[in-house]
């Protein structure tokens, strides 16, 4: 059977699928903050920034592409079987009902409702947007087919069009310069906290789960599946690159903004104050059609992949049924607030990216190794105690004294783990003893069959 050749309209549609799927709300804000905390120190921030917002996410769809992967368990799943089941769970529930799909809804109705709603109705409001919104969600993503043509042809070439016009308005009528004030955390070391922040878009684990989606649409295309890593590349390197240009205009967006305003409590705020700097009212009404068409395809590319990778490891229940999961646990923990779910994803966050980036570039160069379980166990087991540790110094827990004191052993005795990169020397360790151990093994095997050779004759 022929390969079928890759269209330049094909390809513009899988791209704009990635891009849809993966830039929602923290895309959409943490660069404009991380651009007015980093100030002058801007552009060491903004590389560090793309390393974790668009490099990894990138390498993330590659790895489930080139494993041929059905699901996030298949990634894991060279660790052990439940390792497997429990990385699925808790990457889908971090990117689903916990954190990420609430955060697109409260996000949307706190940049572009709650001003036009009196403060005593908040609650009110938001119980009804957000049902709105998820209800909407789970309707189109009832039906698999749907996915492309809502998010890759409608939703997603719209958002780009009224964001494009924010950050043209801000192009030609600039609210001051990059030559800014830096706020503490990015003086000393702006590229490492520029790496940290990337991870606030959780785009590096959510395209561990996305991917399967994609995989599934460019399948739909027509494509074999020997096709499908070099369809997934280019798509992939055209989308990012776009990501790439739109986070650094936002990052500027978010410097220049320091001109007129002093740095916002969160880059929600920051946006909403800069956009009706320009427009207004009118202003204010975009912002919210932005984020929300933003948010929206993001939330529908969670709820197809978390249905479909629960199903796959619980094939007892029905994609419909976890569709209906997701669509109620989203919506419930979204009342709960934007803060207190922003609050708490940092800690979990810094313990599932760590062991996603392991496995990430476990599976790119598996098959120098054979995808041995010695390799990957050992990888993960020297990570999971840095990253428990890196979770740990992030989290609320922190204000206990015995906290405080192990976390100070922590950073006294790891390199870079004061960082938050206590996990990279560990791995390192990991690889080595694992590669050791597997060399060891390839050794042994040959010199038995060889002796078995021998005494045949």
């Amino acid at each position: 059977m022929e390969n079928k050749k890759l269209t330049w309209q094909q390809l513009v549609l899988v791209a704009s699928l990635i891009f849809g799927m993966f830039f929602g709300a923290g895309n959409l804000i943490f660069p404009v903050q991380l651009g007015q905390l980093s100030g002058g120190n801007w552009l060491l921030a903004t590389l560090g920034f793309l390393v974790t917002g668009t490099v990894v996410p990138f390498l993330a769809m590659l790895a489930v592409s080139v494993t041929r992967s059905r699901s996030v368990y298949d990634v894991a799943r060279p660790v052990g079987h439940w390792f497997g089941l429990a990385f699925l769970v808790a990457i889908h529930l971090t990117i689903g009902p916990f954190f990420g799909t609430p955060r697109t809804a409260a996000t949307a109705f706190s940049m572009g409702v709650a001003p036009f709603i009196a403060p005593k109705y908040q609650g009110l409001g938001m119980l009804v947007f957000s049902g709105l919104f998820f209800g909407l969600a789970y309707y189109l993503t009832v039906k698999q087919s749907g996915l492309m043509k809502w998010v890759g042809k409608y939703l997603n070439p719209l958002f780009m069009v009224l964001l494009l016009l924010v950050l043209l308005m801000a192009l030609f009528m600039p609210m001051g310069n990059t030559h800014q004030v830096v706020s503490t955390t990015y003086q000393a070391h702006a590229g490492f906290q520029g790496i940290l922040d990337g991870y606030n878009t959780m785009d590096g684990i959510a395209l561990l789960a996305l991917a399967v989606s994609v995989v599934y649409a460019v399948k739909a295309l027509g494509f074999r599946d020997v096709q499908v890593s070099k369809v997934l590349a280019k798509a992939g390197l055209l989308s990012i690159l776009a990501e790439a240009l739109l986070y650094t205009a936002l990052v500027l967006l978010g410097v220049t903004s320091l001109g007129q305003f002093k740095a916002a409590a969160n880059g929600g705020d920051a946006f909403a104050q800069i956009v009706a700097h320009y427009a207004g009212n009118f202003g204010t009404a975009l912002t919210g059609v932005v984020v929300t068409l933003a948010v929206f395809t993001t939330a529908m590319g969670l709820f197809v992949s978390f249905a479909q990778d629960m199903h796959l490891a619980f094939p007892k229940v029905s994609y419909l049924w976890f569709l209906r999961v997701i669509a109620f646990g989203s919506f419930v923990t979204a009342n709960a607030g934007l803060t207190n779910i922003v609050a708490w994803s940092v800690p979990v966050l810094m313990l599932l990216y760590p062991l996603s980036l392991v496995l990430i570039l476990l599976s790119l160069t598996a098959k120098f190794f054979n995808y041995s379980k010695v390799v990957y166990r050992s990888v993960v087991g020297f990570v999971t105690l840095p990253a428990l540790l890196d979770a740990l110094a992030s989290s609320p827990f922190m204000a206990g004294h015995f906290a405080q004191q192990v976390v100070s052993q922590y950073h006294q005795l790891v390199p870079f783990s004061a960082l938050g990169f206590g996990w990279i020397v560990p791995a390192l360790v990991g690889a080595a003893v694992g590669l050791g151990l597997y060399t060891l093994a390839q050794v042994s095997q040959k010199q038995s069959v060889a002796v078995n050779v021998d005494e045949s004759y």
